[in-house]
């Protein structure tokens, strides 16, 4: 069956309930997912331990997975961009307003990347992060170029940049002289330093992102069908892509830069299966996160699970809420700090554990308490806003 052909009339019908009403699965997911950002960027700043998290060899099972469950918040993230962008125009939206809207939106987002966001990371205005606000802004600028094209194409688009950008993997910028900024910019982590020791660091790389916003926006079709249609989607999309994860990983010849290898022991050979590659996102991490990601929409559309209404506060107000996170965070962990570092922790480096002090930072179970305590905060700032936002219908909320 075609699901780009025609809208029926329970599609009219669809319309008009999505105009009213949203699909609280999206902000129940969106919501996981900061939560679980936010205990990632928590360990970032607060841990003691001083190498790769998924380093095998030095790694324990619990940090291992701390830091592998959180894979699934960039991809989760600019996919279910990509859906509320196609939700909007059922929200009375037109093409043209759309493209208008991201445009602005991505630009927005760019710019508070390497503002507000870069700031909160470093304190240092010297260094400039291009992270996950970067992709998603430069995402919803293609997007917005895209979304005049029949769904159909631009699905394909999307499938293909996901698929085949691991073709890519050999190209590298110092191959290309003058022009390797660009393909840097599309498809390399690196780290640009000026002369007047400016440094920008382009932590995503956009190829596979756009991607992923744009399979999003074509799977927001799927997301106005009946309930019953959008659970067997989800439910068949979700074990697909990670039975093809497991066919493609286990081929290990193609579909992440990074072959797993057979360890010491069974559980290490596990932990190097589902360890792939993330800047860029390799189609194998793709396949994972986002089968994963289907998998928990489909029990958030099946379950009413009424015991997580909080994530979904924090899911309606996803920039607002990754804006503070880090500045609460960043500025937590100077306050622990200051009675062993005095007005030294203020500047100490907390995203280089190499350049950190040797007894600094703490263990993972004291990470895991201080990210509780964290969300806790958020939430209440979060619900806050949220029911400001209501009463206040300024336009300029549209962009925060």
């Amino acid at each position: 069956m075609d699901i780009y052909s025609n809208a029926s009339n329970n599609d009219h019908k669809n319309d008009a309930q999505l105009r009213t009403k949203r699909l609280v699965s999206i902000d129940l997911l969106r919501g996981l997912v900061m939560v679980l950002m936010t205990l990632d960027h928590t360990r970032d700043f607060f841990s003691n331990v001083r190498f790769d998290a998924l380093d095998i060899e030095k790694s324990n099972i619990l940090l291992f997975l701390t830091r592998w469950i959180t894979h699934l918040c960039a991809p989760s993230f600019i996919f279910l961009a990509g859906v509320a962008a196609y939700l909007s125009l059922k929200r009375g939206k037109t093409k043209q307003e759309l493209a208008h809207f991201l445009l602005i939106r991505g630009f927005w987002l760019i710019f508070l990347e390497l503002s507000i966001v870069s700031l909160a990371w470093t304190f240092s205005p010297g260094i400039f992060m291009a992270g996950v606000l970067w992709a998603i802004g430069w995402s919803m600028v293609v997007l917005a170029l895209l979304i005049q094209f029949p769904m159909r194409n631009i699905a394909i688009f999307g499938v293909l940049l996901i698929i085949g950008h691991n073709l890519l993997d050999s190209v590298q910028a110092k191959q290309l002289g003058n022009f390797g900024w660009i393909w840097s910019f599309l498809h390399e982590r690196t780290m640009f330093i000026s002369t007047s020791g400016i440094r920008f660091f382009l932590v995503y790389p956009l190829i596979p992102w756009v991607g992923v916003m744009v399979c999003g926006y074509a799977f927001g079709y799927v997301m106005t069908k009946p309930k019953t249609q959008r659970l067997r989607w989800l439910q068949n999309l979700g074990w697909g892509l990670i039975f093809s994860f497991v066919v493609i990983r286990g081929i290990n010849i193609y579909g992440d830069p990074q072959p797993w290898l057979v360890q010491s022991t069974f559980l290490k050979t596990i932990l190097s299966f589902i360890n792939c590659n993330k800047y860029p996102p390799s189609l194998a991490y793709l396949l994972i996160t986002l089968g994963i990601a289907f998998l928990l929409l489909y029990i958030f559309e099946k379950q009413n699970l009424s015991f997580l209404k909080p994530l979904i506060v924090l899911g309606r107000v996803p920039l607002f809420f990754y804006i503070i996170h880090l500045w609460l965070i960043h500025f937590s962990a100077i306050l622990l700090a200051l009675p062993k570092y005095g007005f030294k922790a203020i500047t100490l480096p907390y995203l280089s554990s190499r350049a950190m002090p040797e007894n600094y930072g703490y263990d993972l179970q004291y990470v895991y308490l201080v990210w509780i305590v964290i969300v806790f905060i958020l939430y209440l700032i979060c619900n806050w806003y949220a029911k400001y936002k209501v009463k206040n219908k300024s336009w300029w909320f549209r962009f925060l």
